[in-house]
C-alpha cells in the first residue's frame, strides 16, 4: 500500500496526528530538565577506615592493602583506586557500569566483613557507602545577618538552611566555609595535674564518663509502669567546673582546678574568603543523577521561602553558580537550532523560487523536531550538550526527505499535471529512495547510541535523539508533505525545463568521466589514499577547553603549614587575581569544609585552599579563559610556599594526565619526580603537578617496649595519652554537654601553650597498671621526624598521577605523544609503567568505540540498502561513497585547525549516513529508468540531470544548518563545531565526487552482473 496516496486521499487522520504529536511534544518541552551533560551513573563504592595518628605508610600496609585484596575478586570491578593520609584510609572501587549499586555496596561490605579480624584492632568500623553525590559544589552562597555573631551565623547555616536544603530533591551535600563550631574546652594545666597525680588520659575518661545520660531500665512503682534513666549531664559550666575528678592515689580534685573551662568554640580548620573578606558561606553538592539546572531552581526557590523564617536582617546572596553556564549554553544551543533551521529555510526558496513549496518543506523541521521531545521525556532524557547537539547537527537533514519530495512533486507539476496528480505520482516514484535515504541515517545513530563504557552512556542520548527526530521526518516526508502539496501548491504551465550552465557542465564532466572510467576510479582512490595519510597530520584529542566564564585554582601548601599561612596564600591570590580587568569576584575555601550532614564539623586539611574566580562575560574580554588562564598561572606562582592547579567544573577536563604506578615506591617516586622536572620544560603544556605528597614534619613517639614492660605501661595508652593531651580525642568519643537546641563537645586537652612545647610532651604522665604517674620519656623517645603526608594507590599498585593544562592551539594527543618521547619516559625502569586514566583513558575508550561503531554501521546500512532494493550488488555502488567522504572531513578540520576529538569522530559516523543519500538517489532513478526500458547510459546521464537539484539542495540546506555550529557562536560552541566542520567538509566533497564517482561504478558493476548472469544463463 503506498502509504503517500492514502494520506493524500485522507487527509484529516494525518493532521490529527501530527497535531496530537506536537501538543504532546510541546508539552513535554517545557517539563525537560536542562543540564550540561547527560547523566552518567557510574556505581562507585568507598571503602574508609580510620585510625587515629597512623602514618599513611603504616595504613597501607595493615589496612589498605588487604582491603584491595579482599575486594579485588567481586566481579564487574572496574578499577580499584586508594588515597592513604594520616589517620585515613578511603578506597574506591569504580563497578562496570550496568552494576546495581545496592548489589555493588553488599558485596564490597561483605568482603570487607570477612577481613576485618585482620584489620587492627583499634581502627574505626569500616564505613561502606556509595557515592550519591557528583562533581564539586554546585552552588555557594553567602549567609549575612545583622547582630549576629560567628557563632549564630554558623550554627543558623548547619541547623536551619542545611536541614531546609536537604530536603530539596537532588541535593546530596551542603558544606559550610568558614565560620566556627561551639566548643566547651577544658584546658589543662600539666603543671597542676602534676601536682595532683593525675594525668590528662584519666581527666579525659572521667569528664567523659561522668557526664553522660544512660536509660536505667523500667519499674512498676504505685501500679504504674516507670522508666528508670540516668542523668549525668551536667546542667551547667559552673556545675562542670565543679566535677570532682578522682585521683589515683587517692581522693579527688575539683576540675576548675586542673586548668580552665571556657565555653568557647573549637579551633578552626576551614575558613571562607569572598574577595579577600572573611565570610560564612556553605556549598550545595548535588546528588548523582540529579538534574543540575533544576537543582538550583529548587534550591533558589527554598532559600527564598526560607529567608522569612530566619532572624530579621538575613541575607543569602549567591557567590557562584554551575548553572549559569549551563543555562548559556542551552540557549546557545537553542539559538543554532533556530538559526540553523532559518538558514536551510532561505536554501530551499533559492532554489525552489516558490515560497508555497519552501514552506511545506520548512514545516518539515519543527514537525519532526516538537515530536522528538515527547520521545525524550519518555525515556528520561534531559536538554543537555549532547541531546540539542543531535537537533541542532539535524535540522538540515530533518528537511531532506522534504525536499526530495516537494522537488519531485513540483517537477511533475511542470510536466502540466496538477498538483494532486503530481503529488500522487512524484510521491510513489521517489518513496524507495526517501525510505533508503533515512534508514541509512537511522541505522548509522543507533551503534553510537549503544557503544559500551562511558562513551556510550555520554552518546545515548545523542543518538536516539538524533534517529527518533530523523524517523519523523520519513513520517512527515511521507504523510503531510505530499499531501500539503497535493492541495495547496498551484497549478503550473506545461513547460520543458530548460538545462542551465549548472547542468551542462555536469553533463560534460559525467560524459569524460564515463568515457575514461579507468582514470576517473584511480583519481578516487587516490584521493582516497590520500585522506588516509591525512590522518598522520592531524593531532588527535578528547574536548577542547571550554570557557565556562569561571576557573577554579587548587592551592597546596606545603605539609604542615597551618590554616593562618593557607589564608595568607589565599589573600596573596586573591590580591593577585582582583588587580586583573577580567575578574569580576573571588571566592576562596580555606581547609576542608564542614559537613553538618556527615558530622564532620572540624574539616580535615588546612594546607589547601580552592579559589573560585569569577570572570566577566566573555563578550567583554579580549581573551579566551584558556589564555587567560596560562598568563594567571605564570603570576600566581609566584606566591612563595604554593603549589598551583586549575580545574574544570563538571564534565570532562580536557587536561593531561599520566598516571605512573609500580610496587616499588622508591623507584615509582624517583621515575615520576625525573618526569615531572622534564614535563615542566616542555612548551606545549603548562601548570605541570604531581599528586606525590610532599613529606610531613611530624613528632615520633617510640616506646621502649622493655621499660613500658616494667612500669607496667601499654602501647595503646601511650597513644591515647599523646592523641588526648593534643588533639583531645575523637569527636565522637568527646562527651557532651546539652544545650536547648543541641549537644556540642567536651573537649579535654592541654592548654595552647603546653601543646606547642616538645619538652612538655616529653614530661606527660601516664598511669601504670599500679596506678603510678610514669613520665612518658621514661618509656619512650620523643623525636622529630617527617613522612610522607599521602599514597596514591591505583589498581593495588602504588600510583603518582602527573597532570598539566594543555596551551592554547594543544591537543590531547600531541601532548601525550610528546611526554611519551621525553628520555625520563623512555628509561623508566621495568617496575614501573604507565596506567591510562582520566581524559587519556576515555579518549582511548571513545576512539575505540567509535571504531567499532562505525564497523557496525557499515554493515547495517549494507544491509538496509540489500533489503530495500533486493540485491547485493547496487548497494555496494551505493556505498562507494562512504569513503569519498573521509578526505574532505580531514581536510576541513585542517584547515580550520581543529584535532580530530571526540565532536570530530561523532561527525565522521554522521557523514556514513549522510554520503549515502546523494548515491541512493542517483542508483534508484538509473534503476527505475533501466527497468522502464531506458538504456544504462542514457538513464545515467537521465538521472543525474533529475538528481542533481535535490542533491545539491539538501547537500546546501544541510550546510547551512550546521553553518551556526561551524562558527562556534555561543556558550560552549568552541568545542562542539569540530563537529559540524567535520561534517560539512565530508559533504562538500562527497557530494560532489559523488555525482562522478558513483555513476562510473554502477556502469562497471551493472555491466559485471550482466556478465554473471549471461554466464549462469549458459550454464
Amino acid at each position: 500500500m503506498n502509504i503517500s496516496a492514502w494520506a493524500i486521499k485522507n487527509p484529516i487522520p494525518s493532521i490529527v496526528l501530527f497535531l496530537l504529536l506536537s501538543v504532546a511534544g510541546m508539552s513535554a518541552f517545557f517539563s525537560l530538565g536542562v543540564d550540561e551533560n547527560p547523566n552518567i551513573d557510574l556505581p562507585i563504592v568507598i571503602v574508609s577506615i580510620g585510625e587515629v595518628g597512623a602514618a599513611p605508610s603504616e595504613l597501607e600496609t595493615q589496612v589498605t592493602r588487604k582491603v584491595e585484596d579482599a575486594i579485588s575478586g567481586i566481579s564487574g570491578v572496574r578499577h580499584i583506586s586508594s588515597t592513604v593520609n594520616e589517620g585515613l584510609s578511603a578506597t574506591a572501587i569504580e563497578f562496570e557500569l550496568g552494576v546495581d549499586s545496592d548489589r555493588a555496596v553488599n558485596d564490597v561490605r561483605d568482603a570487607v566483613t570477612r577481613i576485618r579480624q585482620q584489620l587492627p584492632q583499634q581502627i574505626t568500623e569500616p564505613q561502606v557507602s556509595r557515592v550519591d553525590f557528583v562533581g564539586g559544589p554546585l552552588a555557594t552562597y553567602v549567609v549575612a545577618c545583622e547582630g549576629a555573631t560567628l557563632s549564630e551565623l554558623s550554627w543558623m547555616v548547619d541547623n536551619s538552611i542545611a536541614r531546609a536544603l536537604l530536603t530539596v530533591r537532588g541535593v546530596g551535600q551542603v558544606q559550610r566555609s568558614g565560620g566556627v563550631d561551639r566548643e566547651i574546652r577544658i584546658q589543662l594545666d600539666p603543671v597542676k595535674l602534676d601536682a595532683h597525680g593525675v594525668s590528662a588520659a584519666e581527666v579525659n575518661a572521667q569528664v567523659r564518663a561522668l557526664n553522660i545520660d544512660l536509660p536505667g531500665g523500667r519499674t512498676i512503682t504505685g501500679g504504674q509502669e516507670q522508666s528508670l534513666r540516668t542523668l549525668g549531664s551536667a546542667p551547667s559550666i559552673e556545675r562542670l567546673r565543679r566535677t570532682r575528678i578522682a585521683i589515683p592515689m587517692g581522693g579527688w580534685v575539683q576540675l576548675d582546678q586542673l586548668g580552665t573551662i571556657e565555653n568557647g568554640f573549637n579551633e578552626p580548620r576551614q575558613k571562607a574568603l569572598l574577595d579577600g573578606k572573611p565570610v560564612v558561606a556553605f556549598q550545595v553538592v548535588r546528588a548523582t543523577g540529579a538534574n543540575l539546572v533544576r537543582v538550583a531552581d529548587g534550591i533558589d526557590e527554598k532559600l527564598k521561602a526560607l529567608e522569612a523564617q530566619l532572624p530579621h536582617g538575613t541575607t543569602i546572596r549567591k557567590v557562584r553558580t554551575n548553572a549559569t553556564f549551563v543555562v548559556e549554553s542551552y540557549n546557545a544551543s537553542l539559538e543554532h537550532l533556530v538559526l540553523g533551521s532559518s538558514l536551510a529555510v532561505v536554501v530551499i526558496y533559492w532554489f525552489l523560487r516558490d515560497v508555497r513549496a519552501a514552506a511545506i518543506s520548512a514545516l518539515a523541521m519543527p514537525l519532526s523536531v516538537i515530536p522528538t521531545f515527547a520521545v525524550m521525556k519518555a525515556v528520561g532524557f534531559t536538554l543537555n550538550n549532547m541531546s540539542l547537539l543531535g537537533l541542532a547537527l539535524v535540522v538540515g537533514i530533518l528537511v531532506d526527505d522534504a525536499i526530495v519530495e516537494i522537488e519531485n512533486i513540483v517537477r511533475h507539476t511542470q510536466m502540466g499535471k496538477t498538483p494532486y496528480d503530481a503529488a500522487l505520482e512524484a510521491a510513489d516514484e521517489i518513496g524507495l529512495a526517501v525510505v533508503a535515504t533515512t534508514a541509512t541515517i537511522i541505522v548509522v545513530f543507533v551503534p553510537v547510541a549503544f557503544m559500551g563504557g562511558i562513551p556510550g552512556q555520554f552518546f545515548r542520548q545523542f543518538g536516539l535523539t538524533v534517529a527518533v527526530a530523523v524517523f519523523f521526518s520519513l513520517v512527515v516526508a511521507r504523510l503531510l508533505t505530499p499531501m500539503m502539496a497535493a492541495y495547496w501548491l498551484k497549478e503550473m504551465p506545461p513547460h520543458e525545463s530548460k538545462s542551465g550552465w549548472l547542468t551542462r557542465f555536469y553533463d560534460r564532466v559525467l560524459g569524460w568521466a564515463l568515457a575514461y572510467r579507468g582514470p576517473t576510479l584511480i583519481l578516487a582512490a587516490t584521493f582516497f589514499l590520500f585522506s588516509l595519510g591525512l590522518f598522520a597530520m592531524i593531532p588527535t584529542n578528547l574536548i577542547g577547553q571550554v570557557d565556562r566564564g569561571e576557573l577554579i585554582v587548587t592551592v597546596t601548601l606545603t605539609p604542615g603549614s597551618s590554616l593562618a599561612q593557607s589564608t595568607r596564600a589565599a589573600e596573596q591570590l586573591t590580591e593577585i587575581l582582583r588587580r586583573q580587568k577580567e575578574v569580576t569576584q573571588v571566592f576562596a575555601s580555606v581547609g576542608t569544609p564542614a559537613d553538618p550532614a556527615t558530622g564532620s564539623m572540624s574539616g580535615g586539611a588546612v594546607n589547601k585552599a580552592t579559589l573560585y574566580v569569577t570572570l566577566v562575560p566573555r563578550q567583554q574580554r579580549d581573551v579566551s579563559q584558556a589564555r587567560f588562564e596560562e598568563k594567571m598561572g605564570e603570576e600566581l606562582m609566584k606566591v612563595p610556599g604554593t603549589r598551583i592547579s586549575f580545574s574544570s567544573g563538571d564534565g570532562l577536563s580536557g587536561r593531561l594526565q599520566v598516571v605512573l604506578s609500580g610496587e616499588n615506591g622508591a623507584e615509582l617516586e624517583k621515575a615520576a619526580q625525573q618526569l615531572l622536572v622534564e614535563m615542566r620544560q616542555m612548551p606545549e603544556i603548562y601548570d605541570v603537578n604531581s599528586s606525590e605528597g610532599q613529606e610531613r614534619p611530624e613528632i615520633i613517639v617510640r616506646p621502649n617496649r622493655a621499660l613500658a614492660a616494667e612500669q607496667g605501661v601499654s602501647v595503646s595508652s601511650i597513644s591515647l595519652l599523646a592523641m588526648v593531651a593534643t588533639l583531645g580525642d575523637l569527636d565522637q568519643n568527646l562527651a557532651k554537654f546539652d544545650l536547648s537546641d543541641r549537644q556540642i563537645n567536651i573537649r579535654v586537652q592541654l592548654a595552647p601553650e603546653y601543646r606547642d612545647n616538645l619538652e612538655t610532651i616529653r614530661n606527660l604522665k601516664l598511669i601504670s597498671n599500679k596506678r603510678q604517674l610514669v613520665p612518658l620519656h621514661s618509656v619512650a623517645t620523643v623525636e622529630m621526624g617527617q613522612g610522607p603526608s599521602q599514597i596514591d594507590r591505583f589498581e593495588r599498585k602504588r600510583k603518582v598521577q602527573l597532570e598539566a593544562s594543555l596551551r592554547q592551539g594543544v591537543s590531547l594527543g600531541d601532548a601525550l605523544a610528546a611526554v611519551h618521547r621525553l628520555p625520563a619516559y623512555k628509561n623508566m625502569p621495568k617496575s614501573v609503567s604507565e596506567t591510562p586514566s582520566g581524559d587519556v583513558e576515555i579518549q582511548a575508550d571513545i576512539f575505540g568505540g567509535f571504531l567499532g561503531a562505525m564497523g557496525a554501521a557499515v554493515m547495517m546500512i549494507y544491509a538496509v540498502l540489500v533489503l530495500l532494493f533486493s540485491g547485493f550488488v547496487h548497494p555496494l555502488t551505493i556505498m562507494v561513497a562512504l569513503p569519498l567522504s573521509i578526505g574532505g572531513a580531514i581536510m576541513g578540520l585542517l584547515v580550520a585547525r581543529e584535532p580530530l576529538g571526540m565532536y570530530a569522530l561523532i561527525g565522521i559516523v554522521m557523514l556514513m549516513g549522510l554520503t549515502t543519500k546523494n548515491s541512493i538517489l542517483l542508483v534508484e532513478y538509473v534503476l527505475t529508468a533501466m527497468a522502464n526500458g531506458t538504456p544504462r547510459t542514457q538513464a545515467i546521464f537521465e538521472s543525474g540531470e533529475a538528481r542533481m537539484r535535490p542533491i545539491l539542495m539538501t547537500t546546501v540546506a544541510m550546510i547551512a544548518g550546521m553553518t551556526p555550529i561551524a562558527l562556534g557562536i555561543g556558550a560552549g560552541a568552541e568545542v562542539r563545531k569540530s563537529m559540524a566542520i567535520a561534517v560539512i567538509g565530508g559533504l562538500s566533497t562527497s557530494t560532489l565526487l559523488t555525482l562522478v564517482v558513483v555513476p562510473v561504478v554502477f556502469s562497471y558493476l551493472d555491466q559485471l552482473s550482466d556478465w554473471f548472469r549471461r554466464r549462469f544463463k549458459q550454464r
